[in-house]
């Protein structure tokens, strides 16, 4: 049973996702008062049954997101993806402006803000673009003690990878073979946020970047995986932008989701996107390898 020690409330939004819902675990075995938040509520039952307050609603609402915010001193926010969105500038602005607006009519006074590497440059970053319209709308609030978190590029994201070599027996994206990236498992993620949000040791506007356990080039991930589902010699290809978006296309994402992807591995590819020296702030646990293995569970399905 959960026994509560911590005196203030911590509302996490999205806390049925990858990161929120482990976010929520980890501040729940800390002792700590949650409030979580989504958009259903059966998904929210099992937060519920182990101690946290439920709240089911729109993202999208402010009057909901006021209450959602009301009497926490801490929250963890986000953007809700939308792979469909017909203009994902567009959607992440509409969205980011209600977040803003019940952040201001709330009292609420440390903030943790999922955002992403790249979130330092206005254009050329596909998706990210949004998230740093957000990071600059959250900074002119006055009183509000920021903190920005730029992951790197999800391991999860790697998953998609499971039906390429079920259909096509090669693993690829847009991005370079041999370009090393930082990756990052969300679990480390929700360890890291879980970190500021107990400790609400950040004061102004702060910004702290996670890189995960090393850089890796997808031919290392290909060669993990690999090895790892008894495939070894697993190739991996650098797909055309154009070829990418049409896949992206097919699996159901909006034309323009898709084109912010393919922009997005482009400034990875052209370096637009600068990562910073690693330090003991920055790099987090989980390796490739050890993610290796729930990369194969899907797999395996």
């Amino acid at each position: 049973k959960i026994i509560m020690k911590g005196t203030i409330m911590i509302t996490i939004l999205g806390a049925t996702g990858n990161i929120g819902s482990r976010l929520t675990s980890i501040l729940l075995e800390k002792g700590e008062k949650v409030r979580a938040i989504a958009r259903s509520e059966d998904k929210l039952k099992s937060l519920a049954q182990a101690g946290a307050e439920i709240y089911a609603g729109d993202a999208t609402n402010v009057e909901f997101l006021t209450k959602a915010f009301s009497g926490a001193k801490a929250a963890f926010i986000l953007i809700p993806p939308n792979v469909q969105a017909e203009n994902v500038r567009a959607y992440e602005n509409s969205v980011g402006e209600k977040i803003f607006e019940a952040i201001k009519k709330s009292e609420i006074k440390y903030i943790v803000n999922l955002s992403s590497v790249g979130a330092d440059l206005s254009e050329g970053t596909g998706p990210v673009k949004g998230l740093y319209d957000q990071e600059q709308r959250l900074n002119k609030i006055n009183g509000l003690n920021i903190l920005h978190l730029r992951p790197a590029y999800f391991m999860e994201n790697t998953l998609m990878f499971a039906g390429m070599i079920k259909n096509n027996g090669i693993v690829g994206t847009p991005n370079k073979a041999d370009l090393k990236l930082p990756m990052i498992a969300t679990k480390d993620i929700a360890k890291a946020a879980a970190e500021e949000l107990t400790a609400r040791n950040f004061s102004g506007v702060k910004v702290r970047e996670l890189y995960g356990q090393r850089d890796l080039t997808f031919n290392e991930i290909a060669k993990i995986y690999g090895e790892k589902i008894d495939k070894p010699g697993l190739q991996y290809i650098q797909f055309q932008y154009e070829d990418a978006e049409t896949n992206m296309v097919k699996m159901g994402l909006s034309a323009d989701m898709a084109k912010q992807f393919s922009e997005l591995s482009k400034a990875y590819n052209i370096g637009l996107i600068k990562i910073k020296p690693r330090n003991s702030n920055n790099t987090t646990e989980t390796s490739k390898e050890e993610f290796a293995n729930i990369f194969a569970a899907v797999y395996k399905k």
